[in-house]
């Protein structure tokens, strides 16, 4: 599934870069710690690789 905005795609890399063991965990905070915790690898990499080009900044739910 593709990030649906550049903040959710960041959140992702930071969320894959811990879980792969090149940042600490204690550094996630917020949405990527949980997303580091409740995804896969392949999913957190599917998000983060997500193309920003055309993407808001935030979604704001309805």
């Amino acid at each position: 599934m593709p990030a649906k905005s550049k903040a959710q795609q960041k959140a992702a890399g930071a969320a894959l870069a811990a879980k792969r063991g090149d940042i600490p965990k204690s550094d996630l905070k917020g949405a990527s710690k949980s997303m580091e915790e409740s995804m896969t690898e392949r999913q957190l990499d599917e998000l983060a690789s997500t193309k920003r080009k055309g993407k808001p900044e935030h979604v704001t739910k309805h």
